[in-house]
């Protein structure tokens, strides 16, 4: 139904999530990034309210992704119907899969990253993911898209996926990427890929408008001068 990676680039400092599902939507509900702080994916029968509970102990309680995802389990009940994957700001992961994770469910952590999927088509899936995000050159959001591709080359889930996103956290308090495909009959991660590549080239030209807009370039249409 799911399979997502989160990773951190070593580099940068960077958090982020990419994610895909059979289910419309999946970047509205699962995948959950803090700027400094880490990066949550909520998944399988999923609670969004997951993803800032454990931001907020990992800020504000200073507590280990480990613990941060223990005592939100505890806290909102029903755990072993959610698969959820955390990583901090330093890099460090924690993983989870209830007993009731659907079909076959699998969740290994890497360096610097995780990756977790439930009604997958083989456990392999997963751990195609993480080789493929800890091999690949290049920023983090392609190093998560290649983690995607990894997935689907392996077999992906065990039906056709029909969303997915890409989310990243950078220094600054809002994503510095946010992109999503919410429906698509035929393979949203190559739609997803797509969008990152368009917008990767203007990315630096928005976060420039926000932080300084003398110096922002213009794009021509009609109210942009």
């Amino acid at each position: 139904m799911t399979f997502s990676i989160i990773g951190r680039c070593a580099e940068t400092g960077q958090l982020g999530i990419a994610i895909s599902s059979s289910s419309i939507a999946v970047g509205a509900r699962c995948p959950w990034v803090r700027a400094g702080v880490g990066a949550v994916s909520t998944q399988n029968v999923t609670l969004p309210a997951l993803g800032p509970d454990i931001l907020d102990l990992l800020e504000h309680q200073s507590l280990s992704p480990q613990q941060a995802l223990d005592r939100a389990l505890n806290a909102n009940g029903w755990s072993q119907y959610r698969q959820v994957t955390v990583i901090d700001g330093q890099g460090r992961v924690a993983l989870f899969s209830g007993q009731q994770a659907l079909g076959i469910f699998n969740a290994v952590q890497g360096e610097q990253c995780a990756a977790a999927g439930n009604l997958l088509a083989g456990s392999e899936v997963i751990q195609a993911m993480v080789e493929a995000f800890e091999q690949a050159p290049g920023a983090l959001a392609d190093r998560l898209l290649a983690a995607m591709h990894a997935a689907m080359a392996a077999g992906g889930e065990a039906g056709p996926v029909h969303s997915a996103a890409l989310k990243i956290a950078g220094d600054l308090v809002w994503p510095i990427v946010d992109l999503r495909v919410d429906w698509a009959e035929h393979d949203p991660i190559g739609q997803l890929d797509g969008l990152w590549r368009a917008y990767q080239p203007q990315m630096q030209d928005y976060l420039t408008r926000a932080l300084d807009p003398t110096a922002a370039p213009t794009y021509g249409v009609p109210g942009d001068e």
